[in-house]
């Protein structure tokens, strides 16, 4: 179990990237008691929600592609993309080198315990994902 506090400054720093490289900004954060904690990003076309249910010991990072600007319903499934999906239709995209060169925005992080272990592994995919989405989309 990781408290609110810790959980959504680890996924600010480790997500940062998202506001340096990918036009997000920040614009939600949610910690219901050591429940449930969520941080979310967006763009013009993009919202990234990084959630952990602690009491559950799920994490879980989503890309929603806005509709209309808007939310699209959780469950439609060419608008919302779970990062073990998006990894799994990334894989035969790129190579080791790709996943080699991810690395370099990431190797002064010194992650504690297996919440920010997590965190940092799924920032990683994430930005790998982002900058190939235009091709996983059409794959």
């Amino acid at each position: 179990m990781i408290a609110a506090q810790a959980f959504l400054a680890s996924a600010k720093t480790y997500f940062a990237f998202l506001v340096l490289e990918f036009d997000f900004v920040q614009s939600a954060e949610t910690a219901r008691s050591v429940v449930f904690y969520d941080l979310q990003y967006c763009n013009a076309t993009q919202m990234v929600s990084i959630s952990c249910e602690n009491l559950e010991d799920y994490f879980r990072v989503t890309v929603f592609q806005l509709v209309n600007h808007q939310l699209p319903d959780y469950d439609d499934k060419r608008h919302t993309h779970h990062l073990h999906a998006l990894n799994q239709a990334l894989r035969p995209l790129v190579g080791p080198a790709d996943w080699q060169e991810n690395q370099r925005p990431f190797q002064a992080f010194q992650p504690e315990g297996s919440v920010e272990r997590q965190l940092l592994k799924a920032a990683k995919e994430l930005r790998l994902c982002l900058m190939h989405f235009d091709k996983i989309k059409a794959f």
